[in-house]
């Protein structure tokens, strides 16, 4: 009779430590995201075609595909599109990582040293809710228009996130972990580097994640006040002239770059933290 058995009784599944079923994902699964973006271009060009915005100020899906290899050959304000995503890509890149690299050591001091949690912790609830677009006049003031205040932006903006979520990722450390190493002999330096962190790198990749979408805010609101050159300055420069096709280009250029980065840090935390999610 187990041979008679339905297909539909016979497909691969698992369970995981909650009983929950977990479906190894089809090719179905895999091309939703295909099928989304496929579904909002129809309704872009649907919008176009019942005129609900004059053509100036929604153009069609055709016209702005049309302008990509001009911006990317020609280009735009006297630069082409490839020299705006590498000035953005390589300032978000230096503030972010300079926002990681002091960030989280701060947070591991901070959730370590209530002394450090006490002197540190008004500062940042301080600097936290203040938006980084009113940082911008102030920095460039001090700094120029250079790299210097964006990269400041950047890094203010998203290095609250990053230490708040390495203080939640140490504190949320199993007390039992560290008891046992305690009882092997481990120093204090030992269990914060085979036990503290990595029972803190799950909260810390997320942190970084979230980061990584901040630093895109800040960075374009940099670019808007006070750049030459960037996918920031080429929105508002095209706003200006009232191009709205190369306006949905560099949207959609920061909207990609900032998806791969998204997807190359998850890929890090899957090499880095093999266990996440698992029993």
């Amino acid at each position: 009779m187990r041979g008679l058995a339905p297909a539909a009784c016979r497909k691969v599944a698992r369970r995981d430590a909650t009983g929950m079923e977990e479906v190894r994902p089809t090719g179905l699964k895999r091309g939703i995201p295909f099928l989304v973006a496929l579904a909002l271009i129809a309704l872009w060009e649907v919008l176009t075609l019942v005129h609900l915005f004059p053509a100036m100020l929604l153009p069609s899906p055709l016209s702005v595909l049309q302008e990509i290899p001009r911006i990317f050959t020609v280009g735009y304000g006297g630069q082409t599109l490839l020299t705006d995503i590498w000035v953005s890509s390589a300032r978000i890149a230096a503030g972010f990582v300079i926002a990681v690299v002091v960030g989280v050591p701060i947070g591991i001091l901070m959730a370590s040293s209530e002394v450090a949690f006490q002197a540190i912790d008004p500062l940042l609830q301080f600097v936290r809710p203040v938006p980084p677009l009113a940082l911008v006049p102030l920095l460039v003031l001090w700094f120029g228009i250079g790299e210097t205040s964006k990269g400041l932006v950047i890094m203010l903006g998203t290095i609250p996130v990053i230490i708040l979520n390495t203080i939640s990722g140490v504190r949320s450390t199993p007390r039992q972990r560290v008891q046992v190493a305690q009882c092997l002999g481990a120093t204090r330096w030992q269990i914060l580097r085979h036990v503290t962190l990595p029972s803190a790198l799950p909260e810390v990749f997320t942190g970084m994640r979230v980061g990584i979408g901040v630093g895109w805010t800040c960075l374009v609101a940099a670019e808007i006040i006070a750049a030459t050159a960037g996918l920031g300055w080429l929105v508002q420069e095209a706003g200006q002239q009232l191009q709205v096709g190369i306006i949905f280009i560099a949207i959609l250029a920061i909207g990609l770059i900032g998806y791969a980065m998204d997807l190359l840090i998850r890929l890090l935390e899957h090499a880095l933290v093999p266990w996440k999610g698992k029993a």
